[in-house]
């Protein structure tokens, strides 16, 4: 059994290095980081260095989303970072998402470390299925819209994809057990949703077939972070 602090990754996403670093000095115990946009674009791979230098798990969350020849560039030069996950919109297509995969491989061959695996994006979780009909047009329900997202990406050859916690029971059931399926949206009861649409409990998520929870303001916000970390790790012990 993978044990709660291993399943949890926790959000750096604040605009500079300095509060990166401050974040994880009070955050010790954390062993998965994601860096998203904000920060990466703020200072680049030396925020990548301290974390390795700290041995943690990182989780580049970049989403990349461009024609088949850029995303697989982007992916050929983040390979040699040597992270854990990346994310690509599924929506970049079969082509490009198959492209990211031999790029993240030829990568990290050249650089001397580990493929990081390729997580697809199958719909942003500050989105709902309002937004899925009305303001993107697309004329499928969300779950079946999200199935077919990460479908494409098993498909495809990629290690898993990132959902609401709301559809990964559905994604966990059709993709099979050896898929990733990380996810962000989710709350513990004592938490504010945010601008998360589709959210979940820690353990609910857990429970439906979650490999991994992202994890960020009930515990980066919290007036207490080691405390609200230990608090919903708890909540999973045994789960």
């Amino acid at each position: 059994m993978i044990s709660p602090v291993d399943r949890i990754i926790v959000p750096l996403d604040v605009p500079d290095e300095a509060q990166a670093l401050e974040t994880l000095d009070k955050l010790p115990k954390v062993k998965f980081w994601k860096v998203g946009l904000e920060l990466f674009v703020s200072c680049g791979p030396a925020i990548l260095q301290h974390l390795k230098e700290r041995e943690k798990q990182i989780f580049l969350d970049l989403k990349f989303h461009d024609i088949p020849n850029t995303v697989a560039g982007a992916c050929r030069s983040a390979a040699k970072y040597g992270v854990d996950l990346l994310t690509l919109h599924a929506t970049a297509g079969r082509r490009a998402l198959q492209a990211a995969r031999e790029a993240l491989i030829e990568g990290a061959r050249v650089a001397g470390v580990e493929p990081p695996k390729s997580l697809a994006i199958t719909l942003l979780t500050s989105l709902n299925s309002r937004d899925l009909a009305f303001d993107l047009k697309v004329p499928v329900e969300l779950p079946e819209y999200a199935l077919n997202m990460a479908l494409l990406a098993r498909e495809s050859g990629l290690s898993g994809a990132v959902c609401s916690p709301q559809e990964v029971e559905q994604l966990r059931r059709v993709c099979g057990q050896d898929f990733l399926l990380v996810c962000p949206g989710v709350r513990p009861t004592w938490a504010e949703t945010g601008d998360q649409q589709r959210v979940m409990t820690p353990k609910a998520a857990i429970e439906a077939g979650a490999s991994y929870l992202v994890i960020g303001r009930p515990i980066t916000a919290s007036d207490d972070p080691p405390s609200a970390f230990a608090r919903i790790c708890e909540a999973l012990e045994g789960v």
